[in-house]
Parts: structure tokens; C-alpha cells; sequence
């Protein structure tokens, strides 16, 4: 058989003389270990994002765990490795090339910036951004990251990140924080002081940084303690410096949790050429530049190894202290939140990607197919919850290649083909729906048009293939399985979904009309909610009298005045109006947003993917020797095409009333059961009790006089009734709450209590637009009513007199 078996280990031992082993492949980096670092990474920080954001994690409870990872943690890192550092093992032109690097991308953001910002702003614009572009997340992301690929071959390059890292902290960040406190002379917060006054502080705001002083704590002890740590003093500082790695990832999580909620589409433009900076032009520049100092390396093997880590250390996403700057300095909060969390996501696949094609050059064609399908493999394990059908075929195309089996070859292959296909297509087909939507509102398309075009061209187009193909014996890449015929299949899909989807995206973006669709569609359900809130709020109706509802009357001049008072025994009970218009109302808000602008970005990333697989595909159809760009496009494709589930998950995988809230609410369900519902006061815990108990006897009747409002839930009844932004917002008013998280909290304990709750009892409590209502209310409420007929009847007579 011809069918070459995939490896997954790559990492082979050193050859006689510095030279790659056995096998032909570099071993500078252990690449089997990069994908269960990154995914041992990035687990913990996704389980940190998942705790912020079911708030198992209050904001301000994060604050406390960042100021211990920042202030304690971190700082006894930095000063055991500094006392052990090693200075003889140092290649100082390595050293010299990442300084030079980060100094000129440094330079570059910031003169851009001061050249293209408006004079607002523009110096703190400049020192933030140029901060963003050349501070990376080093030791909580970066360091696992190198340890994997580079502990059992190259352990010295460990202590590079502990060299790399102060440069920023002590030489560029201070000349940031500097162009930050001129922003603030002038704007006026300094105009009585002198310069010196400026330079002093951002001297000491560098001073008083805890890294700072540790570093150089640590390197005068380096000297004076001969490279040890004191036996009475060496578990105390590793037991902070042990406790960073897992704290920092998971703080790191925590401090995404509605960053991207922040970013507006003036700011998108920034994001992109700010993540290109960090992304793209940081680890070239780095790799370059060894390339170009380190000449006294004899070792041609550890040279190219040394530039591959300089290149993959410029792939470190940018840290979180970032978005700490921007908050001390209130200034592009927006822009640096919204761009660590993006760079941090993008900084994974770029990093995987980068480790393999960094080792191309040692690679054989038979290991580079094994390595593109390893690649492929791996991928579709991560996506498979989210890209079923496409990863499902490609891990099963693994085992099915390996064997000598036509049959089953043929039938995965119908799969596999049938789904990339299929994902290749629907970019396109998304774009278009959206512009019927939003241009052609008479049009109407039946949705299973999309799915018969989405679906059906792909198997037809397949199905074309097994009939009129000819089968390559000698390839395991599915992508060229069919030889000639399937690259020209592939083109044309691929060229057909580019056409259809960038010409939909073009009429999207004509006229910005996206965002004023969005302000129509918010103001359409403003308009519901208006209607529902009359200025007078007092919950006088001018409609005729009618039996079903219980009024007091008083009479005006001509007019009869009725006061709607609420039935017996509603306020215990959920709004029984059959038609509530309120809960219209929610409805109508929840369903606004069509995340026209998710679909939009989900197909702009799409396409780009598209526009790799048509450059890779055209180049083979016109060129018979591929090169080395060719190999980059390759692999690129393969994450591409298989990861794009990833994508998909993280822009519609998390979204709150679709996906978490439903989701809560039946595992809710299905642990409690109807008990937890039915549960007494008495039997409720020690903590819901109190938390009820005190907001009862002490804060319920302000509460009530400050955010309870009269709404109409129906036709002819009304309900005394609060949006749960409104209470978040009042028990943070009057300190009840330090932030949201909490008083999102307080107001579950609440509700579970018996206090308050949904006018339905739909939803639990949530901060946002949905309406609540106190319960056990309905006496006071009787009360309050025929106080407002007494009032209404004193201004009558004022006004008669």
C-alpha cells in the first residue's frame, strides 16, 4: 500500500553535530506538546470566563484575586527567577533583537497614532496604544506555552521571558505613561504645575509598581546571595510563586466577561490595525532582526531555533494590566478591553499554525502530508461539538485512509466533502439572506430555498465527483483525493460563495444602514414600552367602567375619573392578563437585536477563510512546483476549515437569552425540580432569609417610592411593576451592592425568597429589561390608590380657585 500512516510525534533527539535527527525534522520544539498546553491554557482561562459570566464571580470578588496575582504572586515570580537567573547562558543579540523590535513597533503605533488622531485625546490615544501593541501576557500565557515546546530541548530559553519582560515595564510604559500625563495637563489637571511635576510622577508610578520593584530587588539579591534563596525563605516565596500560573489564567477569563459588549463599530478599524501590530508586524519584525544580530551563532540548527522562538514569543497576545491603564487614565477603555480579549483568541490558532510551518523546512513531503493531517485531526476534536458533520468526517477520513478499504473510503469521503462544501457555501447564502431582509422587505424567500441551495449543490457537486472522478492512490489529503477534477470542484464553490457573499456584504455596507436598522429596531420596542409608561404615572384610565376591574370613582366637572385598583389576590400571583403587553414588550426587546452585526462579522471572517482556500487551490491549478507560501496557505486552510466551528461557538455559542438563560433554567429545573418553588419560608437557607428579612423591614418602602412604576399589563389593568436593571442599579445606589455581580445576587436571594418576581414568572432575575414586581403588596397598593383620588381631588379644587 502507498498510504503513508499519520505521526503524531514530531519531536525527535539531537543528531551528531547540532544537526536535526533520524527523521529529518527539527528538534528545537517538542510540537506534540503545543496543542495540550494550549488547551490546558485556554481551558482555564475559558472556565474563568464561564465564572464571571454565570457571576459564581462577582467583578469586585475578581478585583481581590487580581490584586493578589498582580501584587504577591507575581512579584515572587519574577524575584526567584531573577536570584536564579543563569547571565552566562544568555544570547545577548537575542536579547538585543527583541528590545529593538518592541522599541521600533512602539514608535511606529505611536507616531500613526499622533499623526491620524483627532487632537482630542490624542496623546493618551498614543501612549495606550502604542502600550497595547508591544506588552504581552508573558508569563500567565506565555510561559506555559514555551515551557511545552521548549523544556526538553531548549530549556534555557525559558529564562528569556523573565529578561524580555521588564524591558516593557521599565523603558516603553513609562514613556506611555508619559504621553498619558500630558493628555491630562492638557486637558487641565496639571496646568498649575511644572513639568518636572509630570516626570516625577510617572517616575514614581513606575517605582511603585510591585513587578518593577521585585525585578530589581531580584537582581541586586542575584548578586548578593551568589544565585540561591535562603533555605528559611525558599518555600514562602514558592508558594507564591506557584500559586501564579493557574490564578493568573483563570483572573484572565474573569476579566473578559463583557469586554466585547464594549466595542462599537468607530473603534473596529483601531482594533484591526492595532491586533495586526501586535499580531503580525511584532513577531516578524522579532524574527527578522535575529536573523539579522545573531551572527555569532556557529550552530546554523540553533540559530533558525532561537529566530522560530523570537517569532512565536511576538505572538504573546497582549496582557490584562493593559486594560488597567486604561481605567486609571479614563481614556480608549473601549478599544484596549475589547482588543485583549480579541488578540488573546486570535494569539491560539496563530500560534499552533506558527509552530508547525516553523519546522517546514526540515520536512519531507511524506511527513509534511502526515503533519497536515495530524493538524487536521487534531482541529476537528477541539470543533466537534461545533462543527459536527465536517470534523466528524475529518476524524473518521484518519482511521478510513490508514486502511485498505475502497468502500469505506468512498463513503467518508461523500461526507467529509459534502459538509466542507456545504460550510464553503452558506458565508454566501447568510449574506444574501440578510440583504433580503433588511433591502427587499416585500420579498419573501421560504428559508428552505437556503437550506436546499446550502445542502444540495454540495452533494450534487460531490456526487459529480464519484461519478466522473479519478481517485489519487497515493495521497491521504482529502482535499485532493479526486486528483484535478475535485481542485477545479473546489475553485468554483469556493469562487462562487466569495462572489455572492462579498457582493451582499457590499450592499450591507452601503449607506451604514446596518446601524440605523439596529437604532430601528431598539426603537421599536422603546415605542411598545413608552406606550406602556404614560407621563402621568399614576395609574389613572380613561376607559369605560367594566366589571371585571375594581375602581374607586370620583368625579371632575364633566369627567368621571376612574382608579384602577388592583384585584384581589394579584399581587400574589403572576399578571394573569392573557395578552400581557408587557411581556410583549420583553419579547419585542429580546428579539430586536437579529445580530445582523454578529452574522455580519461571522461572514466577513468566513470569507477570508474562503479567499485562502481559492489562493491555494489556483495555485495549484497554475503552478506545478508549490513553494513555501504555498505550504503556509495549506496549513492555514486546514485550521481554517475545520476550526471554524470555534468561531461560530464564540460569537453565537454564548449568547444569553438564546443559548445560558434557557440553559440555566432547565438544568435549574431538572435539579430542583417543582420542590424549590414550593419551598417555605421556613425551610429556605439561613442566608435568603436574612438577606429577605433585612430588605423588608429596612429598604423594601424606599425601593418601592423610587423605581416601582404604574405600567398597563393588559387592556384594562394595570401592575405596579420595576425593570431588574432598575433595582441592579438602586441596590448599587444606596450601597447595597458594590457592582452589578452583587446586586445581581441580591436580587436572586430575593426572588428565591419570595419578594419579588417575574409579572409572568418566566424568567429569574436578570439584569436587564424585564419586568418585576414586589409581591405581597396588594393592601399598600389599595392604599396608595385612594390617596391618589384625594390628591387628584385637591388640585381639582386648587385649579377651580
Amino acid at each position: 500500500s502507498n498510504t503513508i500512516v499519520p505521526t503524531t510525534n514530531l519531536s525527535v533527539p539531537h543528531g551528531e553535530g547540532g544537526d536535526p535527527g533520524p527523521s529529518g525534522v527539527s528538534p528545537s520544539m517538542s510540537i506534540d506538546k503545543l496543542l495540550p498546553a494550549l488547551l490546558e491554557c485556554f481551558g482555564i482561562i475559558l472556565c474563568g470566563y464561564i465564572a464571571g459570566r454565570a457571576n459564581v464571580i462577582t467583578s469586585a470578588q475578581a478585583k481581590g484575586l487580581g490584586n493578589f496575582v498582580s501584587k504577591f504572586a507575581l512579584p515572587a515570580l519574577l524575584f526567584k527567577n531573577m536570584v536564579l537567573l543563569d547571565f552566562g547562558d544568555v544570547i545577548w543579540p537575542f536579547l538585543w533583537s527583541i528590545l529593538i523590535a518592541k522599541a521600533a513597533v512602539f514608535v511606529a503605533v505611536c507616531a500613526l497614532t499622533l499623526l491620524v488622531a483627532r487632537p482630542e485625546g490624542r496623546y493618551s490615544k498614543a501612549g495606550l496604544y502604542s502600550i497595547f501593541a508591544t506588552q504581552s501576557n508573558d508569563f500567565a500565557l506565555g510561559y506555559p506555552i514555551v515551557e511545552a515546546l521548549y523544556k526538553s530541548t531548549y530549556p534555557e530559553y525559558l529564562q528569556y521571558i523573565y529578561l524580555v519582560a521588564p524591558v516593557s515595564l521599565m523603558f516603553l510604559n513609562p514613556i506611555g505613561f508619559a504621553f498619558c500625563e500630558v493628555q491630562k495637563w492638557k486637558n487641565g489637571a496639571y496646568r498649575q504645575q511644572r513639568k518636572l511635576f509630570i516626570v516625577g510622577i510617572v517616575v514614581l508610578q513606575v517605582l511603585k509598581n510591585p513587578i518593577v520593584f521585585m525585578v530589581v530587588i531580584g537582581i541586586i539579591a542575584h548578586f548578593a546571595l551568589q544565585q540561591t534563596i535562603p533555605p528559611f525563605m525558599a518555600e514562602f516565596v514558592d508558594g507564591l510563586a506557584n500559586s501564579f500560573g493557574g490564578a493568573a489564567l483563570f483572573y484572565l477569563g474573569l476579566s473578559m466577561v463583557g469586554q466585547l459588549g464594549k466595542l462599537t463599530r468607530s473603534t473596529v478599524v483601531t482594533l484591526i490595525l492595532l491586533t495586526t501590530a501586535k499580531l503580525l508586524l511584532m513577531p516578524l519584525i522579532c524574527k527578522e532582526l535575529v536573523d539579522l544580530l545573531d551572527i555569532s551563532n556557529t550552530s546554523a540548527l540553533n540559530h533558525s531555533s532561537l529566530s522560530n522562538y523570537a517569532f512565536l514569543y511576538g505572538v504573546f497576545p497582549t496582557a490584562p494590566s493593559v486594560a488597567l491603564y486604561a481605567v486609571y487614565y479614563n481614556a480608549e477603555l473601549e478599544v484596549v478591553t475589547s482588543g485583549m480579549v480579541i488578540s488573546t483568541f486570535l494569539s491560539a490558532p496563530i500560534m499552533y499554525v506558527s509552530a508547525w510551518l516553523l519546522t517546514m523546512r526540515w520536512m519531507d513531503p511524506q511527513l509534511l502530508m502526515n503533519s497536515l493531517q495530524t493538524v487536521s485531526f487534531n482541529i476537528s476534536i477541539v470543533s466537534l461539538v461545533a462543527l459536527f458533520l465536517t470534523c466528524f468526517g475529518m476524524i473518521l477520513w484518519n482511521f478510513v485512509v490508514k486502511e485498505d478499504n475502497f468502500v469505506a473510503q468512498v463513503l467518508t469521503f461523500t461526507l467529509l466533502c459534502t459538509s466542507l462544501y456545504s460550510t464553503f457555501l452558506w458565508p454566501g447564502l447568510i449574506a444574501l439572506s440578510l440583504v433580503l431582509m433588511k433591502r427587499f422587505e416585500d420579498v419573501k424567500v421560504s428559508p428552505g430555498v437556503f437550506v436546499i441551495a446550502g445542502w444540495g449543490v454540495p452533494a450534487s457537486v460531490t456526487a459529480l465527483l464519484l461519478i466522473s472522478g479519478g481517485r489519487i492512490s497515493d495521497t491521504i489529503d482529502s482535499a485532493f483525493f479526486y486528483g484535478k477534477p475535485q481542485i477545479i470542484c473546489t475553485t468554483v464553490v469556493v469562487a462562487l460563495s466569495i462572489l455572492l457573499g462579498g457582493s451582499s456584504l457590499v450592499c450591507l455596507s452601503r449607506g451604514s444602514w446596518s446601524h440605523g436598522d439596529q437604532s430601528q429596531e431598539g426603537n421599536t420596542a422603546e415605542d411598545l414600552v413608552t406606550e406602556l409608561e404614560p407621563e402621568d404615572q399614576t395609574g389613572i384610565e380613561p376607559f369605560a367602567p367594566s366589571a371585571d376591574v375594581n375602581r374607586g370613582t370620583f368625579s371632575i366637572g364633566d369627567y368621571l375619573i376612574y382608579v384602577v385598583l388592583p384585584p384581589p389576590g394579584q399581587c400574589e400571583n403572576s399578571c394573569e392578563s392573557s395578552s400581557c403587553l408587557l411581556v410583549q414588550a420583553e419579547e419585542l426587546k429580546q428579539v430586536a437585536d437579529t445580530q445582523v452585526a454578529r452574522h455580519v462579522l461571522l461572514c466577513l471572517l468566513l470569507t477570508v477563510s474562503l479567499l485562502a482556500n481559492l489562493s491555494s487551490c489556483l495555485w495549484l491549478l497554475l503552478n506545478d512546483q508549490p513553494g513555501r507560501l504555498y505550504l503556509e496557505l495549506l496549513f492555514f486552510c486546514a485550521v481554517a476549515n475545520y476550526g471554524q466551528g470555534l468561531l461560530s461557538f464564540a460569537l453565537f455559542g454564548l449568547d444569553k437569552h438564546l443559548i445560558l438563560l434557557p440553559f440555566k433554567k432547565r438544568l435549574y429545573s431538572l435539579w430542583y425540580g417543582k420542590k424549590q418553588e414550593e419551598q417555605l419560608q421556613s425551610e429556605l437557607p439561613e442566608e435568603i432569609r436574612m438577606t429577605c428579612t433585612q430588605f423588608t423591614k429596612y429598604h423594601k418602602d424606599q425601593c418601592f417610592q423610587d423605581i416601582v412604576k404604574k405600567r398597563r399589563c393588559g387592556k384594562r389593568t394595570v401592575a405596579d411593576c420595576f425593570l431588574g436593571c432598575e433595582l441592579v442599579e438602586w441596590l448599587q445606589r444606596v450601597g447595597l451592592a458594590q457592582d452589578r455581580g452583587e446586586a445581581l445576587l441580591y436580587g436572586t436571594l430575593l426572588q428565591q425568597g419570595g419578594v419579588l418576581q417575574h409579572i409572568k414568572q418566566e424568567h429569574d432575575f436578570q439584569d436587564s429589561p424585564l419586568h418585576y414586581r414586589f409581591t405581597q403588596l396588594c393592601s399598600n397598593n389599595r392604599q396608595q390608590a385612594k390617596s391618589v383620588t384625594g390628591r387628584y381631588k385637591q388640585k381639582y379644587h386648587s385649579y377651580r380657585m
